[in-house]
């Protein structure tokens, strides 16, 4: 089990819908793509592990669950801008966290 957190700990997560614009192969990476998301008042690219579950036409156009106030990061020389958030479907295979009806991009998860 993870260390639990406190209520203000996660008040501090903003998190966001995004729709995935464009999705590329990391030029340094097997398993990452980089993608490129809407996040209503600015677009940002993430870079997420996610090419050994789906096919890029296939994240295109969706709209996923996103943390938005993470610093940047360089993962494998390339810069990310936020997170995207997946879960684990028991069998193997890693699952976006989508919205089942379509969402203004940038609004805000409470």
């Amino acid at each position: 089990m993870k260390e639990k957190i406190k209520y203000e700990d996660f008040e501090k997560l903003d998190l966001k819908i995004a729709t995935i614009k464009t999705v590329e192969n990391h030029p340094n990476a097997n398993k990452l793509y980089v993608l490129t998301i809407d996040l209503g008042d600015e677009t940002r690219q993430i870079v997420a592990g996610m090419k050994p579950y789906y096919k890029p036409e296939e994240m295109i156009g969706k709209q996923i669950v996103v943390i938005a106030n993470l610093e940047a990061a360089k993962l494998r020389g390339i810069e990310s801008n936020g997170m995207l958030l997946a879960a684990d479907d028991g069998k193997g295979k890693v699952i976006l966290l989508t919205v089942d009806k379509k969402i203004e991009n940038g609004a805000e998860i409470r």
